[in-house]
C-alpha cells in the first residue's frame, strides 16, 4: 500500500467515525511513514482525481466582491512550477525561508512549492517590525525570503546572508522577481523523498509569557497530525471552510491549508480591512460556507449583530485561539441553531482536546481528548495525577502531532518533555464524565485568601455585562488577601468608562460570582496583546506588582469599597 494509499483509509476511517468519538478513540491509531511528503504524495495526489481535479481548492473573495479562485489541478502544477524555478534559483533541501504575505493566492503556492523541495517554512506575519524580522532571521537561520513590495524596505537594514524574493515591482539589486517563476517548465522532483522526520516548518509563538518560542514541525507532525483536527471539526470532501486566521500563524496552516485540504474540502478566505459581521455572513452566503471557524474576538463581534441575517449558516461552528465564553455560544446557537464547539491545541500541537461532532456538549468546556492523543491532569507542584492540574500529553506511544521540539533550545524543549509526558502550561479540569474545563495558564492562575483562581473563569462572568467589550483578570497585591482579583476592562460600543459603568459591573461580579472570587478593583484601559491578538495578562501583572512596590498610584482605579453596598463580605 502506498503513503497516499494508507493516509486515505486513516482520513476515511476518521470521517466515518466522526459521529461516533467513542469508537474512534478505540479503533484510530496514527499511521506512521518512513517517507511522507504532503505536496506530492497527497495535494498531487488528490488533484490528479478526475472527480476532484477541477474542483476548487482555494477562493479568496475581496470587499469589492472581486474573487481568486483555483482548482486542484492549477495550485498542483503551480506549486511544482514554483518549486522548480526556486530550485533553479539555488534554493537547497533544507533551506530555511521566511513567508511573509498575506492572504493571497502565492502564500499557498509557496507553501506547498516549500513542502516540495523539502526545504524549511518560517512563516509570517505582515505586522513584524524589522526588529522582529532580525529576531526571526538570525534564529530560524533565514537563507531566503518571500515577500510583497511593500514589505521589502523592512528588510533593507538587516543582517544576514539571505535573498530576497519579491512579488510585484520592480526587485532591487541582489533581489530576485516572483513573475520569474512563470517562465520555467512545470516540472520537478526530489533526488529522494522527505523523510517523516525531516523539519519542515519553524513558527514563532506569540509569546504571551515570555520571549516567542521557535516551533519546530516535522514532514508528518502537522501536515499528518492535523487529522485530529479534522475529526473535531467534522470535516469532509466537499465542504467549503472559512476560518478566520492571520497568515504567519500556526492557525492558519492548522485551518487555511493542512486541515481542509487533508479533508479534500475547500480552502476559503475573505479579505476585510474592518469587520463587518454583515458583509462576513453575505460572502459566506454566497460561497455556500459550510464550516467555520473564528477565534474569540471574532465571535463577539459576530453576536452584536443580527445573526438570523444569514439564512443558511454553517452546520459546522467551532472556536480555538483562547477559550470561548458559555455567553457567545449561547447567543450563536439561538441565532443558527448550532453549538458552537471550542478546540484546545498549540503552535507546539494540532488539537488535543475539543469538543468533536456528535458528542455531549457541556457548554464552556474544552471538551475531551482527541483520537491519537492521552491526556493526563498533573498537579504543578507535586506531579501528581488530579482532577485538576495542568494538561499533560503522554508520550508514549507519542502523538504525531505533537512538535519536533524547541529549535535550538535543548534546553525549553527538555522542561517541555520533563518526567515522561509533554507539559503545556494550560490548566484545566475534569468533570465525572471525563470532560475538560480550562482553567487558564499555569503561570495566570492566582491565589487569593488561599483560593485558586483562574482569571478566566472570572473574565467569563465580566464579559457577560453589556457594558464589558474585552477584560483581563490579574492579582492585585492586597495587604488582607496576598492579592485580589483586578479586572482591566475596555468598554463596549456605547458604553463610557467612569464610575457609573465601574459601579454596574461590580454589582454584576457580586451577584454573579462567590465571594472569594469576587473583582474587588476595575481599571478601564487598553488591553496588551500580543501581533496575534492574544492579551498578554503578563504585563498587567508585572504594573501591578511594580505599583504595589513604588507605592505609585494606580490609573483611575474603581474599588468595591468606593461605592456602598458592595464592599462588605
Amino acid at each position: 500500500m502506498s503513503v497516499t494509499e494508507e493516509f486515505r483509509t486513516v482520513r476515511d476511517q476518521l470521517i466515518a467515525w466522526r459521529e461516533d468519538y467513542q469508537l474512534a478513540c478505540e479503533q484510530f491509531s496514527w499511521p506512521r511513514f518512513t517517507h511522507f511528503n504532503f505536496g506530492f504524495d497527497w495535494f498531487d495526489q488528490v488533484a490528479a482525481d478526475p472527480q476532484r481535479a477541477d474542483a476548487p481548492a482555494l477562493v479568496i473573495t475581496e470587499m469589492d466582491g472581486s474573487s481568486t479562485r483555483r482548482t486542484w489541478r492549477e495550485l498542483s502544477e503551480r506549486s511544482t512550477q514554483l518549486a522548480r524555478w526556486l530550485s533553479d534559483a539555488g534554493v537547497r533541501r533544507s533551506d530555511s525561508i521566511a513567508v511573509m504575505l498575506g492572504n493571497q493566492v502565492e502564500l499557498w503556492e509557496t507553501m506547498l512549492a516549500g513542502i516540495k523541495l523539502g526545504a524549511i517554512l518560517v512563516p509570517c506575519t505582515t505586522q513584524l517590525t524589522p526588529a522582529d524580522l532580525d529576531d526571526r532571521i538570525q534564529r530560524g537561520h533565514v537563507s531566503w525570503v518571500i515577500t510583497n513590495e511593500a514589505e521589502t524596505p523592512k528588510f533593507a537594514s538587516l543582517d544576514g546572508d539571505f535573498t530576497l524574493v519579491q512579488i510585484g515591482g520592480t526587485p532591487a539589486a541582489g533581489s530576485l522577481s516572483y513573475a520569474d517563476s512563470f517562465t520555467v517548465p512545470v516540472e520537478f522532483a526530489l533526488d529522494t523523498p522527505t523523510r517523516a522526520e525531516e523539519p519542515l516548518l519553524r513558527y514563532f509563538t506569540s509569546g504571551t509569557t515570555s520571549r516567542a518560542k521557535l516551533v519546530e514541525h516535522t514532514h508528518v507532525s502537522y501536515p499528518v497530525g492535523h487529522l485530529s483536527t479534522m475529526f473535531w471539526i467534522g470535516l469532509e470532501p466537499g465542504d467549503v471552510h472559512l476560518n478566520v486566521a492571520s497568515p504567519g500563524w500556526a492557525k492558519h496552516a492548522w485551518s487555511n491549508l493542512f486541515t481542509p485540504w487533508i479533508a479534500e474540502a475547500t480552502v476559503f478566505v475573505y479579505n476585510y480591512e474592518r469587520f463587518d459581521a454583515t458583509a462576513l455572513m453575505e460572502q459566506m452566503a454566497r460561497e455556500k460556507v459550510t464550516s467555520f471557524c473564528a477565534p474569540p474576538t471574532v465571535w463577539r463581534l459576530l453576536i452584536q449583530a443580527d445573526l438570523t441575517q444569514l439564512e443558511t449558516p454553517p452546520a459546522k461552528l467551532v472556536s480555538a485561539g483562547e477559550p470561548l465564553n458559555a455567553e457567545v455560544i449561547d447567543q450563536v446557537q439561538r441565532a443558527w441553531g448550532q453549538v458552537i464547539r471550542d478546540g484546545f491545541g498549540q503552535t507546539e500541537t494540532t488539537v488535543q482536546i475539543a469538543n468533536p461532532p456528535g458528542e455531549r456538549i457541556v457548554i464552556g468546556a474544552m471538551g475531551r481528548p482527541m483520537p491519537g492523543y492521552q491526556v493526563v491532569l498533573r498537579d504543578p507542584l507535586t506531579g501528581q495525577e488530579s482532577d485538576t492540574g495542568e494538561i499533560c500529553l503522554v508520550t508514549d506511544p507519542r502523538p504525531l502531532g505533537l512538535m519536533n521540539g524547541y529549535f535550538e533550545d535543548a534546553e525549553k524543549t527538555a522542561q517541555a518533555f520533563r518526567d515522561g509526558v509533554y507539559h503545556t502550561g494550560d490548566i484545566a479540569e475534569r468533570d465525572e464524565h471525563g470532560v475538560l474545563t480550562y482553567v487558564g495558564r499555569a503561570d495566570d492562575v492566582f491565589k487569593s485568601s488561599d483560593y485558586k483562581l483562574s482569571p478566566f473563569e472570572l473574565e467569563s462572568v465580566l464579559i457577560e455585562h453589556p457594558g464589558v467589550g474585552e477584560a483581563a483578570v490579574v492579582p492585585a497585591p492586597d495587604d488582607l488577601r496576598l492579592s485580589v482579583p483586578k479586572a482591566y476592562v475596555v468598554p463596549a460600543a456605547g458604553y463610557t468608562a467612569g464610575a457609573e459603568l465601574a459601579e454596574s459591573i461590580l454589582a454584576y461580579c457580586r451577584e454573579h460570582l462567590a465571594a472569594y472570587k469576587r473583582i474587588r478593583r476595575l481599571e478601564f484601559a487598553e488591553l496588551p496583546k500580543t501581533i496575534s491578538g492574544k492579551i498578554r495578562r503578563v504585563e498587567l501583572r508585572r504594573a501591578e506588582e511594580e505599583r504595589h512596590r513604588t507605592g505609585d498610584a494606580p490609573g483611575r482605579e474603581y474599588r468595591d469599597t468606593d461605592f456602598p453596598g458592595l464592599s462588605s463580605s
